[in-house]
């Protein structure tokens, strides 16, 4: 069973910062709480308590709560009002819809003199004959009864017919109390009965797993476990429709085992899902042939840039803004690139060979998104090449600034540009006069502009 744990009460207490000794209110409802224990030694100072929808038979350990002013117990299996003779601030008491047919009980909350308000809505000593006279007699602290206001003219009847509604209450409470005692019987029966049915269909199933069929199953397992999932589905259905189909009396024991049955149906759901997520195969990125797959499984938005000028390959992949980084993992090959993405693989077969070594990985700070550029393997154009070595040497530099330094060294040379004499250039001649003569003429430059493929031949340049 499932009883109040501190755990349950820490997370409940986020109002008061996750403190319980000093909690004041707390809202246990709907916890599937089979057991009402400990909250009298760790929250002393409360004073409401809702703990409504829940599964809990008896009120207990709430006797210690001298600061307790309204409880709320509605929805549960309370079959008597017992153990809240400590309660000395009791304001307001909620039962509704419960099993109390005890009625007589009732005669313990004679002791808690503040007692304003009583809830009993929907509880079988509510069907007895002067149910409300009897109350109303023997409660002479209440004012409010099951939300209609208690008249001075109405106690006073009660309290004088008061020796036979007793009489009557008593007669009819006993009445009520052997036809639960029926009712127990018969729950403990059907639960016997459905324990037994249980084993019967373990051991069929065991008996029916003979050598040959274990056999069977090995050798034509995918195909069994989906007939058996099959044939598991229908006989759930099944199971449900007898369930909720045949007809039970309202008790206690009834709410209980469907509370079960339902907790049942959802773990073996919740296991079937396990497994089926166990059993799922990795995804497949790499053939045996060796064949690289293109995968995109975090489903991003990318493009694939081949920037010709600089002998790279650009991948812009749209990542989430707000991903952390640490979640993203970079991982190039000559022949393609990998991005982890929260563990998601997303893989790509570049259109050219490329170096792992050289290329760099960088996230914009305002879209998210990662860049990855990958310098081209086989560099053909030994101009270029000596952009990109100049690009290494400046911590590299993103394309745009690649493309504005190459201009502004193609401005330099041009003395068309100047209208005094270029001192740079007569001191490159004096350097370099063992290596041959270099001309640059404002013809030469002209044509380079005019031609792209002389000026890519120029090793001068």
């Amino acid at each position: 069973f499932l009883s109040v744990t501190e755990d349950l009460v820490r997370r409940r207490a986020e109002h008061n910062d996750c403190e319980i000794f000093s909690l004041e209110e707390i809202s246990l409802h709907q916890q599937e709480i089979e057991k009402l224990e400990y909250l009298d030694k760790w929250c002393r100072d409360l004073k409401i308590l809702y703990l409504q929808n829940n599964l809990i038979p008896k009120i207990e350990n709430v006797g210690k709560l001298k600061k307790l002013e309204y409880l709320n117990v509605a929805l549960n299996n309370i079959e008597k009002i017992e153990n809240l003779e400590g309660c000395e601030e009791l304001k307001k008491l909620d039962l509704t819809a419960n099993f109390i047919g005890e009625l007589s009980s009732i005669e313990t909350l004679k002791y808690n003199i503040h007692l304003n308000e009583l809830f009993l809505v929907g509880n079988p000593c509510t069907e007895f004959e002067g149910y409300r006279q009897y109350v109303v007699a023997t409660l002479h602290q209440l004012k409010c009864l099951d939300s209609k206001e208690i008249e001075r003219s109405e106690r006073i009847q009660a309290l004088q017919n008061y020796p036979e509604v007793k009489q009557k209450i008593r007669e009819q409470e006993q009445a009520y109390l052997l036809k639960r005692a029926r009712e127990k019987e018969e729950a403990q029966r059907r639960l016997q009965e459905r324990k037994d049915k249980k084993e019967k269909q373990i051991k069929s199933k065991l008996g029916f797993e003979s050598p040959d069929s274990i056999q069977n199953k090995e050798n034509h397992q995918a195909e069994g476990d989906r007939e058996q999932e099959t044939w598991r589905t229908a006989e759930d259905d099944e199971e449900d429709r007898r369930f909720w189909e045949e007809p039970t009396p309202y008790t206690p024991e009834t709410r209980l085992e469907t509370h079960r049955y339902i907790e049942e149906k959802r773990r073996a759901k919740d296991n079937m899902r396990e497994s089926k997520k166990r059993e799922k195969p990795p995804r497949t990125l790499v053939t045996a042939e060796g064949k690289v797959l293109n995968v995109n499984v975090p489903k991003l938005n990318f493009s694939l840039k081949d920037d010709e000028e600089n002998h790279q390959i650009i991948l812009d992949l749209s990542v989430y803004r707000h991903l952390d980084t640490s979640l993203l993992d970079v991982d190039v090959q000559p022949t393609y690139i990998r991005v982890l993405v929260k563990g998601k693989p997303f893989q790509l077969v570049l259109p050219e060979e490329v170096k792992p070594d050289s290329s760099s990985a960088k996230r914009s700070q305002t879209t998210g998104h990662l860049v990855v550029s990958m310098p081209k393997a086989k560099e053909i154009i030994l101009a270029k090449q000596k952009v990109s070595t100049s690009v290494k040497h400046a911590d590299c530099n993103t394309p745009q600034k690649n493309a504005r330094s190459a201009q502004v060294e193609k401005l330099e040379v041009d003395p068309s540009k100047y209208s005094f004499p270029d001192v740079t250039k007569i001191i490159q001649e004096k350097e370099r006069i063992g290596q041959g003569p270099i001309t640059l003429q404002p013809e030469k430059i002209t044509e380079t502009k005019k031609s792209y493929a002389d000026f890519e031949n120029n090793e001068d340049v």
